[in-house]
């Protein structure tokens, strides 16, 4: 058995994404169907043509250019590292995957968070990424403006209505815009990307 570089491969992935911020270099590291699905907002894609896509307009340049991820600990094993970080940032920025339809605040946030990177014959093969939506997002949301007659706004005030503890982001697994009736992910438990605005009329975009 090939004896990978696991470590190797996904530090170059972080600083693809972080660092050099190069919105074509993150899918080299990884194999052609590969899965990313941040669980929170169910957002990421699947295969190397959607990642792309997601990298490009959702992600890589999304961030704001302030942001800093603070490594916890880290768990190698024989295909799998998990990392504990820190996301450090100002909320400068629309950030589409993290809080989608929410306008930029202004506010320091930091995100304790948890990743599940699986690897497949050297190249990573998917990202389950976890992290604690409710604290911070509550604070965002007492500094937000939101259109009321948006997805997110109606989402906000029928949630700051039957459930304020969530307002900040919809139950893990939920829509934004159906309160909570019908799951955010498709089939297999995959990011659907339902709350980024405009994501699904960019078909005819790599």
């Amino acid at each position: 058995m090939p004896n990978y570089d696991l470590v190797a491969v996904w530090e170059e992935h972080l600083r693809s994404e972080f660092v050099a911020r190069d919105v074509n270099a993150p899918t080299d590291t990884m194999v052609p169907d590969a899965c990313v699905n941040h669980v929170p907002t169910m957002t990421g894609g699947v295969c190397r043509d959607e990642l792309k896509r997601f990298y490009k307009y959702h992600f890589v340049k999304a961030n704001p250019p302030d942001i800093e991820i603070i490594p916890i600990s880290r768990t190698v094993g024989t295909d799998t590292i998990v990392d504990e970080m820190v996301a450090k940032f100002t909320h400068t920025c629309v950030i589409d995957y993290l809080l989608p339809g929410i306008p930029p605040t202004g506010r320091s946030v930091e995100i304790p968070t948890v990743v599940v990177a699986q690897f497949r014959d050297g190249k990573l093969a998917s990202e389950h990424i976890y992290w604690d939506h409710c604290p911070w997002g509550a604070d965002i949301r007492k500094h937000r403006v939101i259109d009321p007659a948006s997805a997110a706004g109606r989402r906000k005030e029928r949630l700051c209505r039957t459930r304020p503890d969530r307002a900040a982001a919809p139950p893990p697994g939920k829509t934004a815009d159906d309160g909570g009736d019908q799951g955010h992910q498709g089939n297999n438990g995959q990011p659907r990307n339902r709350d980024i605005g405009g994501h699904h009329q960019h078909t005819s975009r790599p």
